[in-house]
């Protein structure tokens, strides 16, 4: 049976996850060091992992299989998920795919590497954009895909 699995530290698209996955009857797992509440319904686990770097990561790697599908933000969380053959979604409704996973991961790491050498340390992180109205919708839309493809590989539809 597909299952969805929450990379659930800092995730902002939790809720219409379990809309989706309600709706097609789908085991979620919400993963998180902490600060998550129980969830009252019966196909939710909520799973609180130590607060080790990347513990929530190895937690959702080492249990995803092909039929399963992954919400996170992490890129190489989202790498172990197309590895073990499940796939994953960003909050922003952009799917990870096995074609596209590597150039991301090298941007990633440029990207990390400029920052630690800006000599002027004026890089300095920030809040990023906001997440709107447009970003959740596209969202629901690219999870809806995904759960359909996620079903078929399953058997289930």
């Amino acid at each position: 049976m597909t299952a969805i699995y929450i990379d659930a530290d800092a995730c902002p698209v939790k809720d219409e996850t379990l809309r989706v996955a309600e709706r097609h009857g789908l085991k979620v797992f919400i993963v998180a060091n902490g600060g998550i509440r129980p969830s009252r319904e019966p196909l939710v686990d909520v799973v609180i992992v130590p607060k080790e770097p990347d513990a929530a990561d190895i937690w959702i790697a080492d249990r995803i299989g092909p039929a399963d599908i992954c919400i996170t933000g992490d890129i190489p969380l989202a790498d172990r998920v197309i590895k073990a053959g499940a796939q994953a979604l960003n909050h922003n409704g952009d799917a990870f795919t096995e074609a596209g996973i590597g150039q991301v991961l090298a941007m990633r790491d440029l990207m990390a590497d400029l920052r630690a050498a800006n000599p002027l340390d004026m890089a300095g992180g920030g809040a990023g954009k906001a997440f709107t109205r447009a970003d959740r919708s596209r969202f629901l839309n690219s999870l809806e895909r995904i759960v359909r493809v996620a079903k078929r590989r399953g058997g289930e539809g």
